[in-house]
Formats: structure tokens, C-alpha cells, sequence
């Protein structure tokens, strides 16, 4: 007699898993890395590995004696973590401090709410964000690259183009005049400014995000909604007041809106589900950048919108989601 086997979904795999996924955004991420090392050298080597190597030891240690399950710092996310909280620190900060990040994006950001997959904010932002209230003055002495390769703690530090611009126009002068004191907007694209390690070099940042669209790892909805609602917001206050109002181009090209819209904004579990979702968390990401940059007292806000937003997420999928396959849409009658 024949049977008939039923089994639970998915019927059909992919060949996706998170160790593939996790693997493919650090691949994409080398690009940024080597931009780094280019411009900050030693500097950027030691923020990375440390954060690498701590966020992988605080999972396997918590997973082993608090949690006691199974480990899973093969599957890359721990590792990922670590990359990206480097790639949002000055690479001058000091490894106690980072290992201090690292504990506090992995126990608190992560394995505090059950591990990979339960947590509501991306881990490294909300140990970047906890250092940067910690420790604000470490976390804003920003290496000026090329002059830094050689050195670490002692690297030569100086105001990132959003700082002079921000300070500036707080003293009175114009976006014009303030232009004049930073890099070019061709220095910006490819990396020639002060930042955190991972974020000054646009060009690299693309290239990742090309090759994760490619493998399709992540879908063109966030970053296109954050880096457009970021265009068109900073577009219409540049042409409202030019000498008031930096342009698009400068927003888009520093700080971290690039790397947050590609890297930071798309992780897979704090942020919706849906492609219509995807586009309302992108636009909030954006709108509250622009809001904290220019109107706030703070020079840069993506960390923050970030993190607001990811706060938003059960309630954009719970309005804002996929139909149900064989769900009966009702239909209003005549």
C-alpha cells in the first residue's frame, strides 16, 4: 500500500542557509577592508581583529557557560558582527574598549534576546552606539588616513568633514565657504578622509553592495529607499537655503550613510520582511538621518535612525506583510 508522506514547510530549498549568507556579506565587506587598511594601516588591522576574535569569543563563552546550547560561531554571524562594529570605530580606539564593544554587541545586542534570529537590533550598532555614550571622547578622535599607517594610539587625529561642516555653520559661516575646508567630493568617493575605519570609502561600499544584489543576498529596496530619501530630503532644504544646507551629494558621501544603508540597515533580522516594508523602514532611516544631522546637535545620525527604526519593525511587518500562500483575499462587495 502506498503511503503518503506529509512533512512540514519549506517543500522546496533554496540552497540559501545563514553560514552561505553570513560568508557572502563578509565577502562583500572586503573591498571597505581593504580600503581601510589602505588608509589607516596598522591601526585598522588591530580595531578589526580584535573586534573579530572578541564578538566570536563572547558568543561561544555565553553560548557555552550561560546558555549552555550548542555553538554557532561557525555560521559567520558572530564574526560579521565584529567586522562591522570595527568598521563604525575610529581606528585609533583602544582594545580594552573594543573588547568592552564586543561584549556589549554580542551578551546584550544579541544573545541577551535567545541568539541569532530573536534580536530585535543589530548587534554591532548597539555596541557602537553604547561606546559612543561610554566613551565620547575616544569615540570621536577620528585617524586622518595616510599620515596614521605607521602609528596607532598615537595616529595624528582630526574633525570628520560632517564635524567641520557641522561646526561651521554652527559659527555662522556657509556651506560654501565650509566646502572649501574639506576633502573633495572625488576624496570622499574613494576614501581620502577621516571616519570611522569601514565607512569612509563609498566606492568599496558599492562594490559590495553590487556583489551581494548579484548573489542575491539582499534586495535593492532599503539601501534605494534610505540612500533616496536622504537625496531628496537634504535636495530640497539645499535648495530652499544652499549656504545653510549642504547638498545631497555631501550627505550621501560622508559619515555612515553608505555603509549603514548596504551593510548595517539590511540585516535580516531587524528589519522587515516585506519589499513595500522594506521601502517604509528605508524612508524612516532616512528622514531621521537627515533630521538628527541637520537639525540636531549631533553631526551624524545614521547609527541612531537605524536603531529607531529597527524598533519599528514588528509593527511595519505586522501592517505591512506578505500574503499567505492559498490566503483568501475578501473583497468588499458591490
Amino acid at each position: 500500500m502506498n503511503r503518503l508522506t506529509v512533512s512540514p514547510s519549506p517543500h522546496v530549498h533554496s540552497g540559501d542557509s545563514v553560514k552561505k549568507n553570513m560568508y557572502g556579506v563578509i565577502i562583500a565587506l572586503v573591498p571597505a577592508l581593504a580600503a581601510s587598511l589602505y588608509y589607516f594601516g596598522l591601526g585598522a588591522a588591530i580595531v578589526t581583529i580584535t573586534a573579530v576574535v572578541s564578538c566570536v569569543f563572547f558568543e561561544w563563552a555565553i553560548q557555552k557557560y550561560l546558555l549552555k546550547n550548542d555553538s554557532t560561531i561557525m555560521d559567520g554571524s558572530a564574526a560579521l558582527t565584529g567586522l562591522l562594529l570595527a568598521f563604525n570605530m575610529p581606528s585609533n580606539l583602544p582594545i580594552w574598549i573594543i573588547i568592552i564593544g564586543s561584549l556589549v554587541a554580542i551578551g546584550i545586542g544579541k544573545m541577551s534576546f535567545g541568539g541569532l534570529g530573536n534580536n530585535p537590533f543589530n548587534p554591532a550598532l548597539v555596541g557602537r552606539v553604547f561606546l559612543l555614550i561610554s566613551f565620547p571622547v575616544q569615540m570621536t578622535l577620528w585617524p586622518k588616513p595616510i599620515v596614521s599607517q605607521a602609528h596607532y594610539l598615537d595616529a595624528e587625529t582630526g574633525a570628520t568633514p560632517l564635524s567641520v561642516m557641522k561646526e561651521g555653520l554652527a559659527n555662522g559661516e556657509t556651506v560654501s565657504t565650509m566646502m572649501s575646508k574639506i576633502p573633495s567630493y572625488t576624496e570622499l568617493f574613494f576614501g581620502n578622509s577621516g571616519g570611522s575605519a569601514g565607512e569612509i570609502a563609498a566606492a568599496a561600499l558599492l562594490i559590495g553592495l553590487i556583489f551581494m544584489l548579484i548573489r542575491k543576498i539582499i534586495t535593492w529596496h532599503i539601501p534605494v529607499a534610505i540612500i533616496g530619501s536622504i537625496a531628496v530630503f537634504t535636495g530640497i532644504l539645499h535648495l530652499v537655503n544652499p549656504e545653510v544646507y549642504a547638498g545631497p551629494l555631501f550627505h550621501l558621501l560622508t559619515g555612515g550613510v553608505m555603509l549603514g544603508a548596504i551593510f548595517m540597515a539590511t540585516d535580516y533580522v531587524s528589519s522587515p520582511m516585506a519589499n513595500k516594508g522594506m521601502i517604509i523602514y528605508g524612508i524612516g532611516i532616512g528622514v531621521i538621518t537627515v533630521v538628527i544631522r541637520v537639525f540636531g546637535a549631533y553631526p551624524e545620525g545614521v547609527s541612531f535612525a537605524i536603531l529607531i527604526m529597527n524598533g519599528f519593525v514588528p509593527l511595519i511587518d505586522k501592517y505591512v506583510k506578505p500574503k499567505r500562500f492559498g490566503e483568501v483575499v475578501k473583497t468588499a462587495k458591490a
